[in-house]
């Protein structure tokens, strides 16, 4: 087997805000990739409005640094992945392109969920590691400690240990990715390397992660990890060269998903440079390219040599947890802000999302104008909404519900690992609140600084609502993560959401003066002026059941004064929701009416005498 000294592959991979994208700039920087005068924003990989908004990142984007060593220049391709588990899949496709990982874990969190998942996706395709603890410089950072939690990580996570020795004897790198700065000899708590570049990090990547190897003479075999488009040449295909080299111009054999071959033409070829795409004209084993000319070429595909095709296994990811239904507008509102409004666009629009992101599934419902879209997780569907609403897209969001499935006869549900840090004072709220949604304690822990880490398991579906309750009772204190575990047995029913609906009996405009007798009721969404209609919610009740109420009636004028009557009426502001909590906030009987200018909660079925109609039925059986 022969060898590219002069290239690495890695991508970095940790929990969310361990400092992934950051590293990255700092790597970046001190490569000489910018001008010392240049001005560049932070976080410069993540490109989207979404990601910098949200300051998570949503898609995995590779760049290209050129470090110098006495042998001679190396090319590290270095893949950016989301830490949030609700984009695991772009994490799995990463992986494919890479030849090692850096595992960032934070100096005072320690290892997370999104942790255990992408360092167990990493092992199991026996990629080395190179442990980089991230944030020393915290003033809440414990060093020692978190790298033996690290090391117990790795003995349950490997199948054989004895078997998996090489995998324990990983590199560790003690870094600032802010400060730029990283050694490997372990500083004190709360203290700066004490180096002043990444010199050690650069060094242990090339020690660590091998270089790329192929046969020589091998027929080509080049592997479609992602997808990107251009205005000017229209898809692109990303592409690893694992075998063979990839002309520019040149005839290969596409070896699609169904098994099929076919021979196509490739008439633009670029690899990346720092963070520019620059035109190639070949490129060799281990190189990461993207190429134009196949309009149909999807993720995990193959090109190969047309005289020899031999396909690569195509990319498989874990199945999605979770579904929502998305259809058109039907509000009587609809069609007032959006210019996407039929459902032929609505579906070839999620069709669209289904070819450049592997763990999204769009299925076809009874009805003909709405489909069931499943995915990772609340936030993944949530950030397809988002996007699609930004597009001029008017859509009818369902409450998200979680995708079973039939084993040995058995009804099957998705489970989450769940890790939670808070105060040591709401250990018992938080034990309540998820003992009432069947969750099981698997580890509590003490730090001795007045805050406790609790390990769960919990029912996907118990989580669905859960966020914004949890942060209620901590008093916003508490932290949350969670990522999923595996299947098993339904847990049975589950409380839902304690409270009922304010909800609106007729179309008009709110008026303060009914503002100010429904806040008696209940938390108000809506606010004087804002346009409703029936069906629609305007509040939450501080009862259990739903009340229909005029949220449009107006103070009666009379001709006789009083000396009361003009007293000024105090309006509580009203609870206003990102998409994330409506659609969490959602009971069945519920959905949310998504537009470029608004995102209102409605009822599925508008006319009040239609419910009542439906709640009759359901108490006859």
């Amino acid at each position: 087997m022969a060898t590219r000294s002069d290239l690495r592959n890695v991508a970095i991979i940790a929990h969310v805000d361990h400092g992934k994208t950051t590293l990255v700039d700092s790597m970046l920087w001190q490569s000489g990739v910018f001008r010392d005068n240049q001005d560049v924003a932070e976080r410069v990989m993540d490109s989207m409005d979404l990601e910098r908004e949200k300051g998570i990142t949503i898609l995995a984007k590779n760049t290209a640094v050129r470090w110098q060593t006495p042998d001679g220049p190396v090319t590290l391709n270095i893949v950016d992945t989301p830490g949030h588990a609700d984009f695991g899949g772009e994490v799995e496709r990463a992986l494919e392109m890479v030849d090692g990982v850096l595992l960032l874990v934070d100096a005072s969190e320690g290892p997370l969920p999104q942790t255990r998942f992408v360092l167990r996706k990493a092992l199991r395709k026996r990629l080395p590691v190179v442990l980089v603890i991230n944030k020393v410089d915290r003033p809440d950072s414990r060093i020692a400690e978190v790298v033996d939690q690290t090391y117990e990580l790795f003995l349950d996570l490997l199948d054989d240990p004895s078997a998996d020795a090489a995998a324990l004897d990983f590199p560790i790198v003690y870094a600032s990715a802010r400060a730029g700065r990283a050694t490997l000899e372990q500083p004190a708590d709360g203290t700066l390397p004490d180096n002043t570049d990444l010199q050690p990090l650069f060094e242990t990547i090339l020690s660590t992660v091998p270089p790329p190897t192929y046969t020589e003479g091998a027929p080509l075999q080049a592997h479609v990890t992602n997808l990107d488009a251009s205005p000017y040449l229209g898809r692109l295909a990303l592409c690893r060269v694992h075998q063979g080299e990839l002309v520019r111009g040149a005839t290969v054999a596409w070896c699609r998903a169904d098994g099929s071959v076919e021979r196509v033409r490739i008439t633009d070829m670029m690899m990346t440079e720092a963070l520019d795409r620059v035109p190639a004209d070949k490129a060799g084993p281990g190189d990461i390219v993207a190429i134009a000319g196949i309009a149909d070429i999807t993720i995990g595909e193959t090109l190969a040599d047309p005289d020899d095709p031999k396909p690569l296994p195509v990319i498989r990811v874990d199945e999605p947890s979770i579904s929502v239904t998305i259809g058109i507008n039907t509000s009587p509102l609809s069609g007032q802000s959006g210019d996407k409004v039929t459902a032929r666009l609505v579906k070839n629009r999620l069709d669209a999302e289904t070819i450049g992101n592997v763990s999204i599934r769009v299925q076809n419902t009874e009805r003909p104008d709405t489909w069931e879209v499943q995915g990772r997780g609340e936030l993944q569907l949530a950030v397809l909404v988002e996007l699609m609403r930004r597009e001029g897209f008017e859509l009818t969001v369902g409450k998200p519900q979680v995708v079973t499935q039939e084993v040995d006869g058995k009804r099957m549900e998705p489970v989450e690992r769940v890790t939670i840090d808070v105060p040591d004072e709401y250990v018992g709220v938080v034990t309540q609140l998820l003992g009432l949604r069947k969750g099981r304690l698997e580890q509590m822990v003490n730090h001795g600084t007045g805050w406790v880490r609790l390990d769960y398991l919990v029912p996907a579906r118990g989580l669905i609502g859960f966020r914004t309750e949890f942060l209620t009772e901590t008093r916003g204190t508490g932290l949350i993560h969670h990522v999923f575990e595996g299947y098993e047995p339904w847990a049975g029913e589950l409380r839902t959401r304690p409270r009922g609906s304010l909800v609106a009996d007729r179309r008009g405009a709110v008026t303060a003066y009914a503002c100010f007798n429904m806040q008696e009721r209940g938390t108000l969404f809506v606010k004087p002026g804002t346009e409703v209609y029936e069906g629609m919610l305007v509040g939450e009740n501080s009862r259990p059941e739903d009340m229909d109420v005029n949220a449009t009636r107006e103070k009666k004028l009379t001709n006789v004064r009083s000396s009361t009557a003009d007293e000024l009426e105090r309006l509580v502001p009203p609870r206003e929701m990102a998409l994330e909590q409506a659609l969490e906030f959602c009971r069945e009987d519920e959905c949310v009416e998504v537009t470029p200018a608004a995102i209102r909660l409605r009822k599925t079925v508008l006319a009040q005498t239609d419910r009542e109609k439906l709640r009759a039925r359901a108490r006859r059986g």
